[in-house]
């Protein structure tokens, strides 16, 4: 189950996830964009079901969860992706700025984990994966909703690892640096070539970039990984 699936990280995530033979259940608000992801998805061979999911809403989720246990019986990977931004200083941002964003990038995720967690529990098996961002771990000026929002979700992720790590449930994040997505194209072209300047492997992040990375923490290979921030940011920011 990947939620913000329509475009962008979590499409990439999905493709990535189908094409190591995962049936991939797409949660979005826009039907129509997730209706493409899943028909590439099924043309490549793949098996994809679409959900109509709302992050801010615990209902929108528990519906969301129920339906991909009726049709498939159990989830086995969630990665929380979607997000939003309401960018401002601080000093200007709006109390409901602030609130939008906390309750879609962390609240969001918390209702995904505590909805999809007593099926994993049960089976034995689970993988977690928390898109966070490299903001989190650096700063940025004018993004104090946003960063407050990964930065809990590093938290989040650290305090769940701990929890399940005894039912085979591993529980890991994925910190992207500057990513080529429908987010940050809107950004100033001198922001992107500040930005660009300071990344030493000089390009900026594709998608599939990250995709690979998430894929990779849901595979065997990384079984014995978790409570582990992965940065996929060229450098960017090292810790």
């Amino acid at each position: 189950m990947v939620t913000g699936a329509s475009q962008g990280i979590g499409k990439a995530c999905a493709e990535a996830l189908a094409e190591a033979g995962c049936s991939v259940a797409l949660g979005s608000r826009n039907a129509e964009k997730l209706q493409a992801v899943a028909a590439g998805i099924e043309s490549a061979g793949g098996r994809a079901m679409t959900l109509s999911l709302d992050v801010a809403n615990p209902q929108s989720i528990d519906e969301g969860v129920a339906r991909v246990i009726r049709a498939w019986g159990k989830i086995e990977i969630l990665v929380n992706n979607a997000g939003i931004t309401r960018d401002n200083l601080l000093m200007r941002m709006k109390a409901a700025d602030w609130d939008v964003v906390l309750k879609t990038n962390l609240d969001g995720a918390y209702h995904c984990i505590r909805a999809v967690l007593p099926g994993m529990v049960k089976q034995r098996y689970g993988r977690i994966i928390n898109i966070t961002s490299v903001v989190a771990q650096s700063g940025n000026p004018g993004q104090a909703n946003y960063i407050a929002s990964k930065a809990g979700l590093l938290g989040l992720t650290k305090a769940i690892a701990a929890e399940v790590g005894s039912r085979n449930i591993t529980v890991n994040a994925v910190a992207p640096g500057f990513i080529e997505t429908a987010m940050t194209e809107k950004l100033p072209e001198p922001v992107k070539e500040r930005i660009l300047s300071a990344i030493p492997l000089q390009r900026v992040g594709k998608a599939k970039d990250v995709a690979y990375a998430v894929r990779f923490l849901a595979s065997e290979e990384a079984a014995y990984i978790t409570g582990h921030c992965l940065s996929v940011n060229g450098g960017i920011y090292m810790a």
